[in-house]
């Protein structure tokens, strides 16, 4: 492709050469590069990719493109000087894959807790309506039919456009997309035609990343803050925050929620551990989904597929058949009248919604909770997931998460920090994942719920940098014997 087109809507400056070039291929991984390729120097968090222009260009790159020109420049390699390098991936990235996200309706969900939900169940639902849809998310990646395996909340920006291609090039006519705040920090997402962006909620988490919450309050508001002025901005009225996303946007501005009155709005008539009665949009709706934080995860799919142009006499039915994401609010019963309940509950808020739901619909018996923490992460969450836990459980087990490179026994350590003194002798905690579960369906009797909180959808854990296989559900099935 040609370097012109690539660079179409870029500010730039050519420092050396002439922007008739072709190029092969893009990377940002100087390892990848090959002849004839276009190298992109970013400034990571880690590594600046300045210091690999040199090796880049030995590998046969034709363009760099960077921040900050090196004093050696080769001989027939095209320099491109740009204020932000992942700023212009972004850009390259979509030109090169021909913009494919302006040819499907696309739709971003960011918060921290019930991205992966949202955006799965507006997959889901068009696809019930007949439409051919795509979706990047935490558990799965998918082109209409085609599962693709996801690594990251939201992929490289290389990556986000290929699927996208891909999506076009099936006849895909929605994409949803959960966007990270590492995702919008790091410009991951440049260049994205945005249809709409859904604000679901933000709490406690990622600050080993953002440093403060102010900051990733800040990250999330700049992906509305982006939005072109023909799409929406749908956010949680009932979240303290919600209202900041839309400060400074030019979007089209709504609001839901089920507690004020909002432009969407959702009240639960009735609770069940199978299913809950919502009052959607003035109407009865059955769903197969437990918890308030569901009704509000609903609430935004039906809001935002109204503002997608689908109308409720198609909607309300459709949305009564949708089924609960794999790993979020999973219920398991034993032969004997135990119930074990896997969720993704991995931040303070997210883990006090299940246990608080599971309270309200608990009849009798005790609430037994597994839970740990991600090693290499925010550490100031720890203590807190335990403090929750203990205050909204009969027993708790403190166990293993992903340790990462992290001893499994100082994560533990840190949690222990947020036991009060009076829950200490309710308090049990073993390293090993497998065995903190089987010691908690044990010591269950009918009537009893164990809730397994952390992991959810996952199928590994990672321990000193290596994943093993490692699934909630299987194990739970094991002891079970079912």
């Amino acid at each position: 492709m040609d370097l012109k087109e690539l660079l179409e809507g870029v500010t730039y400056e050519i420092v050396q050469g002439k922007p008739d070039v072709e190029v092969n291929m893009i990377h940002f991984d100087s390892r990848k590069v090959g002849k004839g390729d276009l190298f992109v120097a970013q400034r990571g968090a880690n590594v600046d990719g300045h210091i690999y222009i040199e090796k880049a260009v030995s590998s046969g790159v034709t363009v760099v493109v960077c921040e900050a020109i090196p004093e050696n420049l080769a001989e027939g390699v095209v320099y491109v000087k740009t204020r932000n390098s992942s700023d212009t991936l972004g850009l390259i990235a979509s030109n090169f894959y021909g913009n494919p996200s302006r040819k499907m309706k696309l739709v971003g969900v960011t918060g921290t807790n019930g991205k992966t939900t949202t955006a799965t169940l507006l997959y889901e639902l068009v696809r019930l309506l007949g439409k051919k849809a795509g979706l990047l998310s935490t558990v799965c990646n998918y082109i209409g039919d085609e599962k693709v395996h996801a690594t990251h909340t939201t992929p490289d920006a290389l990556e986000i456009n290929e699927l996208m291609r891909r999506m076009v090039d099936a006849g895909c006519e929605y994409c949803f997309m959960e966007v990270s705040s590492h995702a919008i920090d790091q410009r991951r997402i440049s260049g994205l035609d945005f249809d709409g962006a859904i604000f679901s909620n933000i709490t406690h988490d990622h600050l080993d990343y953002h440093k403060t919450f102010k900051a990733y309050i800040e990250a999330k508001k700049a992906f509305f803050d982006r939005l072109g002025k023909n799409a929406f901005a749908l956010t949680n009225l009932d979240d303290k925050n919600g209202m900041v996303m839309l400060q400074n946007t030019v979007a089209h501005k709504y609001t839901y929620s089920c507690k004020r009155m909002a432009d969407f709005n959702c009240k639960t008539l009735e609770r069940h551990l199978d299913g809950t009665l919502l009052m959607l949009d003035g109407y009865e709706v059955w769903t197969k989904f437990v918890g308030d934080f569901n009704a509000y995860n609903l609430l935004a799919v039906y809001a935002s597929a109204t503002l997608l142009g689908f109308g409720k006499e198609e909607l309300l039915p459709a949305m009564s058949l949708l089924v609960p994401v794999s790993g979020r609010f999973e219920t398991i019963l034993s032969n004997e009248g135990v119930m074990a309940i896997v969720d993704y509950a991995h931040t303070p808020d997210a883990l006090e919604n299940v246990l608080s739901t599971i309270e309200g619909l608990k009849k009798e018996g005790m609430v037994i909770t597994v839970v740990g923490a991600g090693g290499d992460r925010d550490r100031t969450k720890r203590p807190e997931m335990a403090e929750v836990a203990c205050r909204l459980s009969d027993r708790v087990i403190l166990t293993s998460d992903n340790p990462r490179s992290e001893e499994p026994a100082a994560i533990i350590e840190d949690m222990r920090a947020g036991v009060p003194e009076e829950a200490r002798d309710r308090v049990l905690a073993i390293t090993d994942r497998k065995e903190a579960i089987r010691t908690a369906l044990m010591l269950a009797k009918k009537g009893d719920i164990v809730l397994v909180a952390g992991k959810g959808h996952e199928d590994y854990q990672e321990v000193k940098g290596v994943k093993h296989h490692f699934d909630d559900k299987e194990v739970i099935k094991e002891i079970f014997k079912l």
